[in-house]
């Protein structure tokens, strides 16, 4: 098996957890990186790099880990251009909009639901995204729900079933009918689909009891939970998440301090999701009150036509920047290690030996450029699993 390595790197990310307590990102100056097959073997000073059969010269640019992105909607069709137009000229967002995609996404064939995936993908992979979680959500019906999981499950490990992200339309009138389903028949035809669960708990969707209820047969069927929790308004989800051991608690937009206490004492991660406050004029989440309480934090995209159509993780690090309260180091750390740790995997997020080989190549000389030049497109290189993609 020939081995690579990429040698004179301004400043390697690491994230490695043996360093972080002098350095939460790990920091190696004049780097290298040793790749063999699809793991990471070997990082440290460039002048102390063993021999390889090919080598890149990363002419003092910057490497970090390929970002982690743990919530993302991309099994879906249609477009809400005109919804997106409206709410910038006034109209507030709320949940019921994501029934607008439900029709499209069910009118739609799975060749076309795949891609619209697949484009995203590549769109997110160009960006330095190298791993990503998807969820369902858009079928609402056992079939359509299926149907997105199956197809997700081509593309990633990283499958949750979301059949719980608003009441299906036809049970309107008959939410502990849904429920039912969602719990039932619906996730009988989906779990061998996915890792895991969620739900969206906030009013307009599901309340606490209800989710309590969709995560607990979910976890019956060996999936994990994750949950979609207080952002749009203070509510049970951020305590619940922390009662069902969820591995993360996405938005977390409107917290008490119980809240914070709760997610500071526990191994759920709060997954700050700055896309969906951009696009809909909402108030941001408090990273800074977050991190100071000592609760793990990661920054993802949530990609989605609705609330927050973007795939770029390194817009949210400069969004969690500028206006959350973050340091660059605290959000590519979110974006990256965060991620992973949202996801409750080791082996991504980080470059370490024995970790995957994902990195990211910037054409700057410094990760701090990520938030420092917003907007400018810096990812210039991208190895998956240690083949280069970008």
């Amino acid at each position: 098996m020939s081995a690579t390595v990429i040698t004179n790197i301004a400043t390697l990310v690491t994230n490695d957890p043996s360093l972080r307590d002098s350095d939460p990102l790990g920091l190696v100056r004049d780097a290298a990186v040793v790749i063999e097959g699809d793991r990471v073997v070997w990082t440290g000073d460039s002048s102390k790099a063993p021999a390889t059969d090919n080598r890149v010269d990363a002419a003092g640019r910057a490497v970090l880990p390929g970002f982690v992105d743990s919530h993302s909607h991309l099994v879906f069709a249609g477009d809400r251009t005109e919804e997106f137009n409206a709410r910038m000229s006034g109209r507030p967002y709320s949940a019921g909009g994501i029934r607008t995609t439900v029709a499209a996404t069910r009118a739609a064939s799975e060749a076309e639901l795949e891609a619209t995936l697949t484009r995203h993908l590549a769109e997110a992979l160009r960006q330095g995204t190298t791993t990503f979680e998807t969820k369902s959500g858009y079928g609402l019906t056992v079939e359509d729900e299926e149907r997105a999981l199956r197809l997700a499950a081509r593309h990633t490990d990283e499958v949750t079933y979301l059949g719980a992200h608003v009441v299906a339309p036809e049970y309107a009138d008959d939410p502990a009918g849904y429920v039912a389903l969602v719990t039932g028949a619906m996730l009988d035809a989906c779990a061998p689909h996915a890792r895991w669960i969620d739900v969206f708990c906030e009013k307009g969707a599901f309340d606490g009891d209800q989710a309590r209820a969709i995560l607990t047969a979910g976890r019956a069927k060996g999936l994990h939970p994750r949950i979609h929790a207080n952002q749009l308004s203070y509510g049970p989800g951020v305590r619940l998440a922390v009662e069902l051991d969820a591995a993360s608690a996405d938005h977390c937009t409107h917290l008490t301090d119980a809240d914070v206490d709760a997610l500071a004492n526990s191994a759920t991660v709060a997954t700050l999701l700055p896309g969906a406050e951009f696009s809909t004029r909402a108030a941001w989440p408090d990273a800074r009150r977050l991190l100071d309480a000592g609760v793990t934090v990661a920054l993802s995209t949530d990609c989605n036509p609705g609330s927050s159509y973007t795939s770029s993780v390194p817009f949210c690090v400069a969004l969690a920047v500028r206006d959350m309260g973050m340091t660059p180091d605290e959000a590519v750390w979110a974006a990256t290690a965060g991620g992973a740790a949202a996801l409750r995997r080791t082996d991504v997020g980080r470059l370490v030996p024995g970790a995957y080989a994902d990195l990211v190549l910037l054409d700057a000389p410094s990760h701090v450029h990520l938030a420092y030049r917003p907007g400018v497109p810096l990812v210039t290189g991208v190895w998956r699993r240690g083949v280069r993609e970008v």
